[in-house]
């Protein structure tokens, strides 16, 4: 596909993270980082999003308020990105956005490497609260999921859902409803609720 050149400042970078289902397993692809940026996509001024991978977010350490620009491509299977546009070039960093404004939540500033999301561990995060609080904050995740519906099949079903993995005492964190996955001949599986205790009990409230 042709690249597309684009530029404008960026309003929020997370992680870029795709999560597999397979009934009651899972496992995640950790893909690079989302930036999500107000400005000029080919020659229409809009909100759009970018996937960039692990080593170019290393070289130029995006983060909220910067002025970037690059090229990219229309992702070729929406329904596996969270973004609109990936496999970025010739991205540079125009200025500086300088310290965060405010205090958290939203936690702004420099993201940490993939490892350390892997680390943390994440808690399902309510949908709404995601889009009414969540969007620019380094800690929320809105991932693309392809659950296996039936592995003899090979039959898929595609859906979004959102994480967070911010420290536990945040005010504005809701879980909304436990997370149902399809299966063969009509079943389900529900996710639990210590689930997400499990994977974040190594960190403390205030990590």
């Amino acid at each position: 596909m042709e690249k597309v050149s684009w530029s404008g400042r960026i309003i929020s970078v997370q992680p870029r993270i795709r999560l597999n289902r397979s009934f009651d397993e899972r496992g995640h692809s950790y893909l690079g980082y989302c930036l999500v940026i107000e400005g000029l996509i080919d020659g229409e001024t809009r909100q759009f999003s970018v996937g960039i991978g692990k080593a170019a977010q290393a070289k130029h350490q995006f983060q909220v308020g910067d002025e970037v620009s690059g090229q990219s491509v229309p992702v070729a299977d929406p329904r596996k990105e969270p973004v609109e546009f990936y496999r970025a070039s010739k991205l540079q960093v125009l200025e500086r956005g300088g310290e965060p404004a405010g205090e958290p939540p939203p936690w702004h500033g420099l993201p940490p490497d993939l490892e350390t999301y892997r680390w943390r561990g994440h808690r399902r995060l309510a949908a709404r609260t995601y889009a009414g609080k969540c969007t620019s904050c380094i800690w929320g995740c809105r991932m693309p999921v392809e659950m296996i519906i039936d592995p003899w099949q090979r039959t898929k079903r595609y859906r979004f859902e959102t994480f967070c993995y911010g420290p536990k005492s945040c005010a504005f964190y809701k879980a909304g409803p436990r997370r149902v996955v399809p299966g063969r001949k009509g079943m389900q599986w529900e996710e639990p609720d210590w689930l997400d205790d499990e994977l974040t009990a190594h960190r403390g409230p205030d990590e």
